[in-house]
């Protein structure tokens, strides 16, 4: 078996204690383990292309917080693999499982007790272009003092024209990102849906929207020039529409069998204090 690991972007160097105290571990359990190239540099160490660990693991690690476990699962997207975070950041919505306690999820992992979630993923067609989004989808004015007219459709219809600043997509994965600071709302991960959240709205009575997955939504900006930004960490330039649908396929994350994820959400966000 092996395993492909990607590191934080930003400081990667102060994880290098870590993630050899975590190979080391992987090792001992006969996982054989690939560092792609990126991070290997920063570390001092050896490591292989991107596009060609993807191909030849097993599964994928990513060593960070979320930020690193939404980049990884967008860019190996197309390999269908079966990610695992792994927590050395912050929040941890998405990375139960921390250093500390690797070694037991493994032993539980190599006896079959892990859970493969599957979560929907956002495809967006600009011209020429196929991208994707394990979290969101924002359309957002380019001009700060300006406000920028969005017009939706869907499949069955005309939906609506947003005036603000800008709009979300959000998969359900996505709810407690952008689109939570933005007032939508939490969705369980595991359902299908998007959300529409208009971000600071002309008109209060523009209200986010929870749609089927199996709706194709097309977006118009009215105006010259607008920012197109996906999961915070890839912006283009948009003079043209952009169709979204849910992917084809789903990105596969892998977590632990007792991981429950109301649970994470009274930790993250302090609810129930006071019972």
């Amino acid at each position: 078996m092996k395993a492909g690991f990607v590191l934080k972007p930003k400081n990667t160097s102060e994880l290098k204690n870590t993630f050899l105290k975590i190979k080391n571990i992987f090792e001992n359990k006969n996982i054989d383990v690939l560092i792609d190239s990126f991070s290997a540099k920063a570390l001092g160490l050896l490591g292989v292309d991107f596009d060609e660990m993807c191909s030849s693991v097993d599964f994928i690690v990513a060593l960070g917080g979320d930020g690193t476990l939404i980049s990884v699962s967008r860019r190996a997207y197309k390999y269908d693999k079966p990610v695992l975070g792994i927590n050395a950041g912050n929040l941890g919505f998405l990375t139960d499982i921390n250093p500390d306690n690797i070694e037991e999820f493994l032993n539980q992992f190599l006896e079959g007790k892990y859970r493969i979630d599957k979560r929907m993923v956002i495809e967006i067609t600009y011209q020429d272009k196929k991208l994707y989004a394990f979290n969101d989808v924002v359309i957002s004015k380019d001009v700060i003092s300006s406000m920028i007219n969005i017009q939706v459709d869907t499949n069955e219809s005309f939906l609506n024209t947003y005036r603000g600043d800008g709009l979300i997509f959000s998969t359900p994965t996505g709810s407690t990102a952008y689109n939570l600071s933005a007032g939508g709302p939490v969705v369980y991960p595991l359902t299908e849906s998007f959300i529409l959240t208009p971000i600071c709205p002309h008109s209060l009575t523009q209200r986010p929207l929870v749609l089927p997955s199996n709706f194709i939504l097309e977006a118009k900006v009215k105006e010259e020039v607008a920012k197109l930004i996906i999961d915070g960490q890839e912006i283009y330039t948009i003079e043209d529409k952009i169709v979204l649908k849910k992917a084809q396929k789903p990105t596969r994350l892998i977590h632990r069998l007792k991981r429950n994820y109301f649970d994470v959400l009274r930790e993250k966000l302090h609810w129930g204090e006071g019972k």
